[in-house]
């Protein structure tokens, strides 16, 4: 039995339909719409709308951009000679928020997962490849995620680039900054002793 009028069990499904909203919270969201100003509700939903008409991928690098080719791309400070690969656009801006990379980034959109039926011809890898074919690059870091996909996806780019001759790293995987040893599983043990480093 339905308890709600049509028109806000229908926005409680939509909110549903987001990534990681249960029934609980899409409801807490309905009733937060609800009760704001018409002003407000008019404001988020023009927003919503403006975000997906005037967002759309970089030509060159395949991130999310309201220009293109987007800032970074466009970025006349940044080294033009290193590329570092990521899963999608979110892992862009982990990677800029810490004021390190100021290289160029090319987004996958996805990992290798036979799984899920993800294969190399359903990311950006022959997009990478032709970048890599017409610009002056000496390094792509492998920046996937540290899970089977993620790992998978490396190894696949990695056999691809190395005879080109081109210098390819995988990001350091380990112990996070302030956690402890005994609370680390082996497989990150493991990969924190395989990319330790002199002092």
């Amino acid at each position: 039995m339905n308890y709600y009028s049509a028109p806000v069990a229908k926005l409680i499904e939509e909110f549903e339909k987001l990534p990681g909203i249960g029934h609980k919270t899409a409801q807490r969201l309905a009733f937060h719409v609800l009760n704001l100003q018409l002003e407000k509700v008019e404001s988020l939903a023009n927003s919503i709308r403006d975000a997906k008409l005037n967002t759309k991928y970089c030509s060159i690098c395949s991130n999310l951009t309201d220009i293109d080719p987007c800032n970074i791309c466009q970025g006349h400070t940044r080294d033009q000679s290193i590329i570092c690969v990521v899963e999608n656009p979110r892992d862009v801006v982990a990677m800029e928020k810490t004021r390190e990379f100021k290289g160029l980034y090319h987004v996958l959109h996805g990992a290798i997962s036979p799984m899920e039926g993800i294969g190399p011809e359903d990311i950006k890898i022959k997009e990478l490849l032709g970048r890599i074919g017409q610009d002056t690059i000496k390094e792509v870091i492998l920046a996937t995620n540290p899970n089977i996909e993620g790992e998978a996806t490396a190894m696949y780019i990695s056999k691809l680039l190395k005879p080109l001759g081109i210098k390819t790293t995988r990001i350091a995987h380990g112990l996070p900054v302030g956690g402890d040893l005994e609370y680390a599983d082996e497989v990150t043990l493991a990969k924190a002793l395989e990319g330790r480093r002199e002092l």
